[in-house]
Formats: C-alpha cells, sequence, structure tokens
C-alpha cells in the first residue's frame, strides 16, 4: 500500500542550509517531495506561484520573518502551514496561530515529531468529513457547504485555515452538544488535552471575530465554563455580520 504522503510537495522555509538540508532529505526519504527556499522575501512568491501542499515555515528569516510570510500569503493560500520557532514562548505559538498557521514545532526539531505534524495536517486536508457530504448546514447567516468545504456568512465568503475549517465544522455538525479541548483534540489532532495547548482556544477566538457580531459576546459559539464549548444553532440567526 503507497503512504499517503508520497506525492505531496513541500516548500522549507528556513534560512539554516545545514538544518533545511537535513529536514529535505528526511521527508525526502519519507516520499515527499520536498523543496528549500532559505529567505523570507523571496518566499512569499514562490509559495503563490507554485501553490505546494504544505509549508514549513521558520519563524526567524532573513528578508521577512516567518509571520510577516505568513501574513501576507494567508489570504491567498488555503493549505497548511507549519511553523518553526526556536522560542519556546507562547506569544510566538499564539501570534502565528492568529495570523493562520496550522500548527507549530519548537526547535530543535525532532524528525519524527516534525514527520508526525507533517502528515497529520496533510491527512486532515486530504481526508473529507465523515457525514454525507451532499448535506449542507444552514444556520441563518451562516451557511457551510462540505463538498466544497465552502463557509459563506451573509452570502459572503469567509476565507478559513484548515484547521478553522475543520473546527467549525465539528461544531457545526454537532450543534446543541458541550465539546471539551478533549474532543476537539482528538477530533482535529488525535491527541489529548495536556492542560497547557491554548491551539483550540486561540482558533475559536479568531473564529469568533471572524463569524459573530460581537465576538466579546458570542451568541454562535459559547463557552461553557469548567466543560468547553457549545455552538448554538439559532446563535447566527438575527443581525448582519460585524466585519
Amino acid at each position: 500500500m503507497t503512504d499517503q504522503t508520497h506525492y505531496h510537495s513541500i516548500l522549507l522555509v528556513e534560512d539554516d542550509k545545514r538544518l533545511s538540508d537535513l529536514m529535505v532529505e528526511y521527508l525526502q526519504k519519507q516520499g515527499m517531495k520536498v523543496d528549500a527556499e532559505y529567505r523570507g522575501d523571496t518566499a512569499v512568491q514562490r509559495i503563490l506561484d507554485t501553490q505546494p501542499d504544505l509549508i514549513i515555515l521558520d519563524l526567524m528569516l532573513p528578508g521577512l520573518d516567518g509571520l510577516e510570510v505568513c501574513r501576507k500569503i494567508r489570504p491567498y493560500y488555503d493549505r497548511p502551514i507549519l511553523m518553526l520557532t526556536a522560542k519556546d514562548e507562547d506569544i510566538d505559538q499564539v501570534v502565528g496561530l492568529e495570523l493562520g498557521a496550522d500548527d507549530y514545532v519548537i526547535k530543535p526539531v525532532q524528525p519524527r515529531v516534525l514527520l508526525a505534524r507533517i502528515r497529520t495536517l496533510l491527512r486532515r486536508v486530504q481526508c473529507q468529513p465523515d457525514t454525507n457530504l451532499s448535506t449542507e448546514l444552514h444556520f441563518g447567516r451562516l451557511h457551510i457547504k462540505p463538498a466544497a468545504r465552502l463557509v459563506l456568512l451573509n452570502n459572503q465568503e469567509i476565507t478559513l485555515t484548515t484547521q478553522e475549517y475543520d473546527l467549525l465544522f465539528l461544531f457545526a455538525s454537532r450543534a446543541g452538544e458541550i465539546l471539551t479541548r478533549d474532543t476537539i483534540l482528538e477530533a482535529l489532532n488525535g491527541t489529548e488535552y495536556d492542560g497547557l495547548d491554548r491551539s483550540v482556544d486561540i482558533r475559536i477566538s479568531r473564529l469568533r471575530k471572524l463569524l459573530e457580531n460581537n465576538p466579546t459576546k458570542p451568541t454562535g459559539i459559547k463557552t461553557v465554563r469548567g466543560q468547553g464549548y457549545l455552538f448554538v444553532a439559532d446563535g447566527f440567526t438575527k443581525g448582519e455580520s460585524h466585519a
């Protein structure tokens, strides 16, 4: 059986050439097609021109840093972005996720960890939701079309990252059910909540900013203190978008 990671194209943006060469060699041995770029400013146009299946993006880069690269490409690139950071600090991870990165790995990079994260992101893109793709979801102003992975708010398309879409679809397909962080992380990443992971909260905050009239007083995606999050079916039935 052929591994599903074969034939996927990856662009590695990393200015440490020795590290870059090692990562490219390792990932190519795993059956991936990997190209390297060493500067942030030149990476932007290359990403937009080639549209690789996944980007591995270092935080510290010459020309433009990884956060700026992410900010510039995200409106025009809807595939996974995996960020590398040498700083074990929440702020870098939080900002990266808020700018649209799908995941992050902290240096020094463990090859097996990196490979597992890449495979998870690629699998998430490749796999379709388990529900009937012909079943579109309507919640007042909010309209989700699973077959096209398309989200409309007030008949206007909303641009979401892969994980943001998957999170929204998970909520919408289980409307009225309280979902714990454990449930969400298991569904999206196949991992358990370790008590420290803030990625779920960050993505929910971003979804609220994109979808809610008043993100500070959400009516569609509510926090249930001490339990988790609740998607309210009629939470998008009134008013217009705040955008």
